[in-house]
């Protein structure tokens, strides 16, 4: 889950760079594109049908598109946000989820839970509030519905668990809507397409790259560990995108904002935690 967290901050950093010269829509096809061609790398050679349950086929549409939906969001919020805050916003997805099962499950949330999610969302106002301008506030808006978004794919994705489909086939489909979907975007977008430089294809290779690399590690992360320790670990991009952030980009965010941010991320942990004598 380290490898993970470190790959998800460069993936960022790479995100960043190439937003100079690419739309949020083309840097979301390259990068879902590269998952869709490694996917049937995969597949392919070990004859591995695509074919889905009548049943589970809702599942994978919603999973897909609230994915690819969080993905445009979570993009278009790191090209124009310091790299730590739009990472922080989209790592307010467990906050959202535990709502989100709150609301499935039709059970009351426990004081505990209550409390967790009104201080994760306090330190979403804190981390906000003095670090963006007035007109950056819409973009911070952004940032925060992709966690939202994220949230509802990943509950998707626990649904499609419990149907019994296997991990891959939920990757090949979520990188089949997002790179058909991006490519529909690109094509109805008032600019023209880019052609970026040679910077800015190896700044997309390098996207696609850690993007993959991180799928696998934390597949294998989540696959292998005890959850509330990887899910805690997640978190590491948070630390990684800060420290990118500061020596790339010299975003040296108020004091304030840090303090958001570590409650932020103290209250995801602690949301992710499902035992009941939890503390």
């Amino acid at each position: 889950m380290v490898v993970a967290g470190l790959s998800f901050g460069v993936m960022g950093v790479f995100v960043k760079l190439a937003s100079s010269q690419l739309s949020t829509a083309e840097l979301v096809f390259y990068r879902c594109l590269a998952g869709l061609v490694g996917i049937l790398l995969v597949m392919l050679p070990q004859g591995r049908g695509i074919r889905v349950p009548a049943g589970v086929l809702r599942l994978h549409l919603s999973r897909s598109v609230s994915g690819f939906l969080a993905l445009m969001l979570y993009f278009h919020a790191i090209a124009h946000l310091p790299l730590p805050t739009a990472v922080t916003l989209n790592y307010t997805s467990p906050l959202f989820l535990a709502l989100l099962v709150w609301a499935w499950q039709r059970k009351p949330l426990a004081r505990r839970q209550l409390l967790l999610i009104v201080a994760g969302f306090a330190g979403v106002v804190v981390l906000l509030r003095p670090s963006l301008a007035a007109e950056q506030w819409l973009t911070g808006l952004i940032g925060l519905g992709s966690g939202l978004l994220a949230s509802i794919a990943y509950l998707n994705v626990h649904e499609l668990g419990r149907h019994g489909e296997p991990e891959w086939r939920t990757v090949f489909y979520f990188s089949l809507v997002c790179t058909v979907g991006a490519a529909c975007w690109m094509l109805l977008q008032s600019r023209p397409l880019a052609c970026p430089d040679l910077s800015g294809w190896l700044q997309v290779l390098g996207m696609g790259i850690c993007a993959t690399v991180a799928q696998l590690a934390m597949t294998r992360a989540y696959r292998k560990g005890k959850s509330l320790a990887v899910a805690s670990l997640a978190y590491l991009t948070v630390v990684f995108s800060t420290v990118f952030g500061v020596l790339i980009w010299g975003d040296a965010l108020p004091l304030a904002s840090y303090a958001g941010m570590v409650l932020i991320v103290g209250c995801g942990i602690f949301s992710s935690d499902r035992r009941p004598a939890a503390r």
